[in-house]
């Protein structure tokens, strides 16, 4: 796997805080603007929204368990994202302890906390980048709340 050091010192290596994303102010009122990068490793979706918020929610509540219960999902299919995740990096993105009354834990390595503060770094500049064209799409959507329904 490749190592750039010019790409990591531009991205922190800390996993920022779990925050409701920042909607910028050229985003219209009720608007929900988002990138959803998908990284494919043969037939295998190896990095992705899911995969990376339940990092996040492993970050904060420190085991697969409380993660998937924060997110709605059931611990078998956390588990499984976690495990599918895991054997597609070349170094593991979570650590677990042992299961039992105490509940082993879980937490993120160095490689999880990366990938998480690179995605969401790639989700912004995309959001940035393509600032223009988002506002000339969004312009197109009707705002009346009458027409928020399906």
């Amino acid at each position: 796997m490749p190592n750039s050091t010019a790409s990591a010192d531009r991205v922190p290596e800390r996993v920022p805080e779990r925050v409701p994303e920042r909607v910028p102010e050229w985003v219209p009122e009720r608007v929900d603007v988002r990138f959803r990068l998908r990284v494919r490793k043969g037939e295998l979706l190896a990095i992705g929204p899911g995969k990376v918020a339940l990092l996040e929610a492993i970050a904060e509540h420190g085991s697969i368990s409380a993660a998937a219960r924060s997110l709605g999902m059931s611990y078998r299919r956390a588990w499984l994202l976690i495990d599918e995740l895991n054997r597609a990096l070349a170094e593991p993105a979570t650590e677990s302890g042992p299961g039992g009354a105490s509940g082993g834990g879980s937490t993120l390595t160095p490689v999880g906390q990366r990938i998480i503060a690179l995605y969401r770094g790639i989700e912004t500049r995309a959001r940035d980048a393509c600032q223009d064209q988002i506002r000339e799409l969004t312009s197109l959507l009707s705002l009346d709340p009458a027409s928020d329904s399906a």
